[in-house]
């Protein structure tokens, strides 16, 4: 016996064994798995432009807010993270409450779209998506919430538009982009950015995955494929497994301009905080964000750290600010048994109290 572990010869042929009974199972499993896909909850198109969708959910009964809540997420993966299976989704648990939810899906950017700028996400698309929700329910203002870089959109947008925004919600959402535990920001912020898009045009998705996968290495690339071993024997088990694979690996290019113009002003000049963010020719100023404002962010987030959402409350110029600490990481926030009832039910409390 060496400390804790236990490495006597009839300990590890017990170990041989188990993992032989495991492997074993494995074939048996693997051949029941079905195809499998994320996105549990129906849904119609109601919005599009381009490639750009916008999508109603439907719940089982009819919503109960007047007003609708448009969810904007980030670009470099499918926004189903919200919606990625019966037993773990966000958009479900807030229909269960009585929210009317909408989702924009900024759909796979080709080589046509490689001159897309920040403008045209953020004033033509997600504009866009807002304004026919103020026609088709007869609104001056919506409930928006932002998802990681879709927060950041959903910021510039309410700066630049206060009137049109009614509650902001922002979810794991970079604000300060020079914090000392961003890693990904450590990594940017002197890379040179315009040979790089001048040199790829649009920037391939596996790129993309390839880095964020390099945050947590071992983490991310060994050891959750170890632990796929463990429940080899549970066909539910192998199935969401292979749908979050799915969903990890199935992510779009991002347009070179857009990309540019977001590593420059937010990651390398630090918009939000020293100012100069642009979009088209008006700059983003957070402190004409002054509707009612619910952060939210995760405690154990390695792309988002804590301090980099939680510097939005000294920025925006609401007097209407809330902060909700969630205990897990970036995406633990969408998909953890715990996030399944404290996030939507959070969000609906919210919305509710500002709705009388």
């Amino acid at each position: 016996m060496i400390g804790p572990f236990d490495f006597s010869p009839d300990a590890l042929a017990r170990e041989a064994l188990q993992l032989q009974s495991k492997l074993g199972a494995g074939l048996g499993t693997l051949r029941e798995v079905e195809d499998v896909d994320y996105g549990a909850t129906a849904r119609e198109e109601v919005w599009r432009d381009g490639k750009v969708v916008l999508y109603r959910y439907r719940g089982e009964s009819t919503p109960a807010a007047r007003v609708p809540l448009l969810i904007s997420y980030a670009l470099v993966n499918r926004p189903y993270m919200v919606d990625l299976q019966a037993d773990r989704s966000i958009v479900k648990g807030l229909l269960a409450r009585g929210e009317d939810v909408y989702i924009i899906d900024w759909g796979y950017p080709d080589r046509s779209d490689k001159y897309l700028t920040l403008e045209d996400y953020i004033e033509r698309f997600l504009g866009g998506a807002v304004d026919h929700l103020r026609r088709e329910h007869a609104l001056d203002a919506v409930n928006l919430l932002g998802i990681c870089q879709g927060g950041a959109f959903a910021l510039c947008y309410a700066a630049l538009h206060p009137d049109k925004v009614r509650n902001l919600i922002t979810m794991v959402t970079p604000v300060d982009f020079h914090t000392d535990d961003n890693m990904l920001s450590n990594w940017v912020r002197d890379i040179d950015v315009d040979l790089f898009v001048d040199t790829l045009g649009n920037v391939p998705a596996d790129l993309m995955n390839a880095c964020y996968l390099d945050l947590k290495p071992f983490r991310l690339n060994l050891q959750k494929y170890v632990g796929l071993v463990d429940i080899l024997d549970n066909k539910q088990a192998v199935e969401d497994f292979l749908r979050m694979e799915k969903w990890i690996f199935d992510s779009p290019d991002q347009a070179g301009e857009a990309f540019r113009q977001f590593i420059k002003q937010f990651y390398q000049a630090n918009g939000f905080v020293n100012g100069g963010i642009r979009i088209g020719d008006r700059e983003v100023h957070l402190g004409m964000v002054e509707m009612p404002v619910l952060n939210i962010f995760a405690e154990q987030d390695h792309l988002v750290p804590p301090a980099s959402s939680k510097a939005l409350k000294a920025l925006v110029g609401s007097e209407d600010y809330t902060e909700l600490s969630f205990r897990g990481g970036h995406i633990g926030i969408y998909v953890s048994g715990r996030a399944q009832t404290q996030v939507p039910q959070t969000i609906h409390d919210w919305l509710a109290q500002r709705s009388r």
